[in-house]
């Protein structure tokens, strides 16, 4: 005959040692307790599993022809190493501006961008919008929607602008004066009025033309610059726990 002991839950065999006017309260607040618990362990292993990105971190670099062709996103893949997964969405000639030629939220690498699902996103435009004949009257507001954009996607994305290279003396008709005077604090203000983080690679390359191959575009060093800013901006421990 099988022990009827065996089938007694923990808050039976409490009960059963305790006097009787107190057996149902007791035995109904051991529940209670190991609910609790249970309650309290999915909690925290969610709140674990949610706090951080899943490695490898994808980072997606965001530009124009500096970032299409320079090389530094290559770089800063180097630099960062297997626990990040960077991304070229660069596109020449793109611009902020919606009414320039080639607007960057109107190419495919955008919506390519998007669908990378970055943690964390590397916006580097406004080379273009310092051209000799743009207006900048619109740059803030389509940046804004622009930044908007990539907020909008699953998870909590870090966002970092990223304030491009001077522009040196050059056959491309775009402005150093221009890109000084007006799109850089076009960029801060839209960082300050967004929340989002700045990054100046802009005073990492100053008084250093050798960096650059035609006064715009950076050479090969100009690259290792820029990476190297980028790769400082940027941490494991910021974005992911338990690493190796």
């Amino acid at each position: 005959m099988r022990d009827l002991y065996v089938e007694k839950t923990i808050a039976q065999v409490v009960a059963d040692k305790v006097p009787t006017p107190k057996n149902m309260l007791l035995a109904a607040s051991v529940i209670v307790l190991l609910i609790s618990v249970s309650y309290a362990a999915v909690f925290l292993g969610n709140l674990g599993n949610t706090s951080k990105p899943s490695l490898p971190i994808s980072v997606a670099c965001v530009g124009d022809s500096i970032t299409e062709w320079s090389g530094y996103p290559a770089n800063l893949q180097a630099m960062l190493g297997e626990n990040y997964s960077v991304g070229n969405f660069g596109v020449a000639e793109s611009a902020v501006s919606t009414n320039w030629f080639k607007p960057y939220v109107k190419q495919s690498a955008f919506q390519d961008s998007m669908d990378f699902e970055p943690s964390i996103v590397i916006i580097m435009l406004g080379t273009n919008d310092a051209h000799k004949y743009q207006s900048t009257d619109s740059f803030a507001n389509d940046y804004e929607t622009l930044i908007a954009d990539y907020q909008s996607l699953p998870g909590d994305q870090q966002i970092i602008l990223v304030k491009p290279p001077p522009i040196y003396e050059n056959n491309l008709e775009l402005s150093g004066t221009n890109l000084q005077e007006d799109v850089i604090p076009l960029i801060e203000q839209v960082a300050d009025n967004m929340s989002v983080h700045v990054l100046d690679v802009n005073t990492a390359l100053t008084n250093h033309p050798e960096y650059f191959v035609d006064g715009v575009h950076p050479n090969s060093d100009g690259a290792i610059t820029i990476a190297t800013e980028v790769s400082q901006a940027i941490t494991l421990e910021d974005y992911a726990a338990g690493a190796p």
